[in-house]
C-alpha cells in the first residue's frame, strides 16, 4: 500500500495527491515527497529545485510557464489556502487549453502534480499563505512566459465570491496583468 493516493483530474498527467497523515494530540506527521512511494503511483519525475512563496490574501499569480526547459511542478500549501490552477498547453494534446482547479490548504494537505507543458497560477484565499513547490527543471528567466489569468478562451472559473473576494481587490503584478491571451501567445509564437 502506498503512502500517497493519486486522484486523476481528467487531464492526462495532471493529478492530485493525498498524503497519509498521522495525527495525535501533539499535532501531525506526513511525508510530502518520497521518490520510492511516488514511483509506486506512477509519478517518476526528478526534481531539481524547491521554491517557497508567501502572499497576502487576494494575490493572483500566473498563469506562468517556461517556453523552453518546461518545468513540472509538485505544489502544496503549508499555511493558508489557495485556488490552484493548471492549463494544458501541450500542443497536440486532446485537452489543449483545458484547465483544472483545486483548493490546496494547510488543512486538506493535498498536493498537486502539474507536468511539463502546463501553465500554472494560483489565487491566495488567506493572508500569510505559504506556497511551496518542487520543479523538474531550473528557472530560466529568459524563457519565462505566461498566459493572461482571465483569458476568455480558457474560461477559468476563479472562485472569488465563494471566498469573499471580487476582481477589483485582486493584487496582480504589472507583468502578469500584461500577459497575452492563449490565442495571442500561440499565434505570435
Amino acid at each position: 500500500m502506498s503512502k500517497f493516493k493519486k486522484i486523476k483530474t481528467g487531464i492526462e498527467g495532471l493529478v492530485i495527491i493525498e498524503p497519509t497523515v498521522f495525527g495525535d494530540q501533539r499535532g501531525f506527521f506526513m511525508e510530502s515527497y518520497n521518490k520510492r512511494e511516488f514511483d509506486k503511483i506512477g509519478l517518476n519525475a526528478e526534481f531539481v529545485q524547491d521554491n517557497h512563496s508567501r502572499s497576502k490574501k487576494a494575490v493572483l499569480r500566473g498563469l506562468h510557464f517556461q517556453a523552453k526547459y518546461p518545468q513540472g511542478k509538485l505544489v502544496r500549501v503549508t499555511r493558508g489556502s489557495v485556488w490552484d490552477v493548471a492549463v494544458d498547453l501541450r500542443e497536440g494534446s486532446s485537452t489543449f487549453g483545458k484547465w483544472y482547479g483545486v483548493l490546496l490548504s494547510e488543512e486538506n494537505k493535498k498536493i498537486f502534480y502539474i507536468p511539463e507543458g502546463f501553465a500554472h497560477g494560483f489565487l491566495t484565499l488567506e493572508d500569510g499563505t505559504e506556497f511551496q513547490y518542487k520543479c523538474t527543471d531550473f528557472y530560466y528567466p529568459e524563457y519565462e512566459a505566461g498566459i493572461k489569468w482571465d483569458d476568455t478562451d480558457i474560461g477559468i472559473e476563479w472562485p472569488f465570491e465563494r471566498h469573499g473576494l471580487n476582481r477589483e481587490e485582486l493584487i496582480i503584478s504589472e507583468k502578469d496583468a500584461e500577459l497575452p491571451g492563449l490565442r495571442e501567445y500561440f499565434w505570435k509564437k
